[in-house]
């Protein structure tokens, strides 16, 4: 099994791969391919019947790249955007599990 992936080597892996082409893209077409990527996966959790385990996986995966692309395109740092609201909790309530009523 390979070693544990951080956010942020998942994002800079991305950004070596595709970050010429996604850049030449622009943002908005960035915006529009991920959007199509969170339907496929739509699709596939709302069938589980009818999709692999494995197909399933690569939908996350795939809208997980898409996400990871528009946030280095904007300049955001997912794992420190992850950490800053989530990093204590609940953003509410700051417990975890959440205790929001």
């Amino acid at each position: 099994m390979p070693d544990p992936m951080t956010i942020r080597e998942f994002q800079k892996l991305i950004e070596s791969i595709y970050y010429d082409r996604d850049s030449a893209r622009g943002k908005n077409g960035t915006f529009v391919w991920l959007v199509e990527e969170v339907g496929e996966l739509a699709k596939a959790v709302a069938r589980p019947d009818r999709v692999s385990a494995d197909n399933l996986q690569e939908e996350f995966a795939d809208v997980l790249a898409w996400l990871s692309t528009l946030a280095s395109l904007t300049g955001v740092d997912l794992e420190e955007a992850a950490r800053a609201k989530y990093g204590s909790g609940c953003p509410k309530c700051t417990t975890t599990p959440c205790s929001c009523l």
